[in-house]
């Protein structure tokens, strides 16, 4: 399997550092508000890797952090917690905000079908691991005190700029960060942040330079190394983590441990709405219960998700919504052929289905590109529209049962979920069948009219109709 690698940037043979095991750590959610679907799209993506490597011959072990105390709303550590402001937003504390905000992110992950990963920790549950981590680097020479807090002094790690290809010359003028007279240079970052001095935050901690709390960075770092070991396989998030957060967390391991990190680093691009960025100042941010209110299920938006690449800047519309339900809905009556056979279709092979199967994961194994693999299955349900599925392939445990499981385990969409009709819709399908070849078309629309108010179309062959859910 090959992933775009930001760390070489070229496509590269994963190669794990203790096969079978494959281990995957991933920036998850800060849990200060409603995650939106730029957010979505993100952990959508992320499910997919593991999905895809759980069809190699690896198995993934996959991590993903909840930000829950110490992401600040500026990159340059400056201004609040993002979960102190939420908790000054709702009236509750910061606490119940992040408890809140955890919880449905967690509902979230079910709703979407995104696999479960093996780790979920909080940054809260890793405060001692943060302060040994930030001792450790204290003890090499890697860090300084002011007014405000500990900080990484960059100048110290030997080419801390090049994972994101920074030019340090004009942090002084970048939007990157802003600058505080203290630091010693502007990319410098926040380990440990002290209380003011003014007001008692909900979340701080006693530590050896005094009570405060950790910088968003260290925490990443600490609970991937506890969980995956000092150097993990794949690191995944989002590009605009490229360079601060991922830069920052490359810089304080590697300081610690001499070694490497990660030797993969996925990124997943931006998501657009209207060719804007989603932000709340402008209003267009959208919940997965906006989608929902809209008439869209959550597998239509998943499936809208995957038919852009991870790596490509994605738009998200209304309109491109409608599109996915009616790919979706052609995508849910193919797996429905698994109920029924069609008498007049040709014998394919019983190996027709296993080479598209392996034609769809030649196209995942290529840096997950799922416009190609969906674009096989498009292919697929055309020749079988036109062809007929034989009975042969419709029986329990038949390739064609074993095709849709398949789609289900790459791409999560609940194919399989759809139940058979009754015996007794079945049979008046029968019988409307047997009236069409009487010539009896009186018979044939009242039955097919009474199946249309059931939810149920049919497509006529020439032997016997084909039922759908409309």
């Amino acid at each position: 399997m090959k992933l775009y690698n930001t760390l070489t940037r070229s496509l590269a043979e994963v190669k794990p550092l203790q096969p079978p095991q494959v281990t995957v750590y991933t920036c998850g959610p800060t849990v200060y508000d409603y995650p939106h679907v730029g957010n979505w799209f993100t952990f959508i993506r992320y499910d997919l890797l593991i999905r895809v490597l759980s069809q190699t011959t690896y198995k993934p072990v996959w991590v993903m952090n909840i930000t829950d105390v110490g992401h600040l709303v500026s990159d340059a550590d400056e201004g609040e917690d993002k979960l102190e402001k939420g908790a000054e937003r709702e009236g509750k504390t910061a606490w119940e905000v992040a408890k809140y905000y955890s919880d449905y992110f967690v509902q979230g992950l079910e709703r979407l079908n995104i696999t479960s990963p093996k780790y979920l920790p909080l940054a809260t549950e890793h405060i001692a691991e943060q302060i040994a981590l930030i001792q450790k680097l204290e003890a090499k020479g890697y860090t300084y005190t002011i007014n405000d807090g500990v900080y990484y002094d960059t100048k110290k790690f030997e080419n801390y700029e090049a994972f994101a290809r920074l030019d340090l010359d004009d942090q002084q003028t970048s939007v990157r960060v802003e600058h505080n007279p203290e630091k010693h240079n502007p990319s410098d970052f926040a380990l440990w942040k002290f209380s003011p001095t003014d007001k008692k935050r909900d979340m701080e901690w006693d530590s050896p330079w005094g009570k405060g709390f950790p910088g968003w960075h260290i925490e990443c770092s600490a609970m991937a190394m506890k969980l995956l070991g000092e150097t993990i396989d794949i690191h995944s998030g989002g590009i605009d983590h490229i360079p601060v957060h991922h830069t920052n967390e490359i810089a304080q391991s590697e300081a610690v441990t001499g070694k490497r990190f990660a030797n993969y680093w996925m990124h997943t691009n931006h998501i657009t709405i209207n060719d804007e960025k989603i932000s709340k100042s402008l209003g267009n941010t959208i919940t997965l219960e906006d989608i929902e209110a809209q008439g869209f299920s959550l597998e239509v938006f998943r499936l809208h998700v995957l038919e852009s690449h991870y790596r490509s800047q994605s738009k998200f519309s209304w309109e491109s919504l409608l599109a996915a339900k009616n790919r979706l809905a052609t995508l849910q009556e193919f797996a429905d052929l698994r109920f029924q056979g069609d008498p007049d279709a040709i014998l394919v092979g019983d190996d027709y289905f296993e080479k598209q199967q392996a034609l769809i994961l030649q196209a995942l194994f290529d840096d997950l590109n799922t416009p190609i693999a969906l674009r096989i299955i498009s292919e697929t349900i055309t020749w079988i529209n036109k062809n007929g599925l034989h009975p042969t392939y419709t029986e329990p445990g038949g390739s064609f049962h074993n095709f849709v499981s398949f789609l289900d385990e790459v791409f999560g969409l609940r194919l399989s979920e759809g139940s058979d009709i009754t015996p007794e819709q079945k049979q008046r399908i029968t019988d409307r069948d047997t009236a069409r070849h009487k010539g009896d078309w009186a018979t044939a629309d009242a039955i097919r009219d009474a199946l249309h108010q059931e939810g149920i179309g049919l497509r006529d062959r020439p032997l016997q109709a084909i039922w759908y859910r409309l």
